[in-house]
């Protein structure tokens, strides 16, 4: 069972320039974690774009949801942006019905040391494999469904808007 990873760039990408204090994006960390976290998961692993989530547009979410209908595998994960990662999730679960699609990211960039992005990256391949179809957001050790789910931006965490 292949499951098809695509990148979209957010925190989870992000490099730091120490001469001018920006955040960038160069190339994906997806592969370094993955060795990191010794997975033996068949993935495919495909770039879509790299954009900070703030940035994305209504044309990105239907370029990733064309994606996503058009793939061969069931079980997708979506790495992307927290800001706007609910946006993406919603728009997924209304186009998409037969797939079991995982949005993850990360508060801090992979590259920082100290980055919740390997863990969530965990989290996702774990979820992808065991959840139904649908489509959902794997953060901080939780799934939320994709019609359920905001970005508290007070704590930093992923929650349900209702239970």
């Amino acid at each position: 069972m292949a499951i098809r990873i695509f990148i979209t760039g957010g925190t989870f990408d992000k490099e730091y320039n120490e001469l001018t204090g920006e955040l960038f994006f160069k190339d994906s960390h997806l592969p370094e974690m993955l060795k990191l976290g010794r997975s033996n998961i068949d993935v495919d692993i495909r770039t879509l774009m790299m954009i900070d989530s703030l940035g994305m547009t209504d044309e990105d979410r239907d370029l990733i949801a064309h994606h996503c209908e058009t793939a061969g595998e069931d079980k997708i994960i979506i790495t992307h942006g927290t800001d706007t990662m609910a946006d993406t999730a919603k728009v997924l679960s209304g186009k998409i019905k037969n797939k079991t699609i995982v949005l993850t990211g990360a508060m801090i960039p992979y590259k920082f040391g100290s980055s919740d992005g390997l863990f969530n990256l965990g989290s996702a391949l774990a979820f992808v494999q065991t959840l139904p179809a649908g489509v959902y957001i794997a953060m901080n050790g939780k799934y939320f469904h994709a019609n359920n789910v905001r970005k508290n931006k007070q704590t930093g965490m992923f929650e349900a808007l209702y239970k």
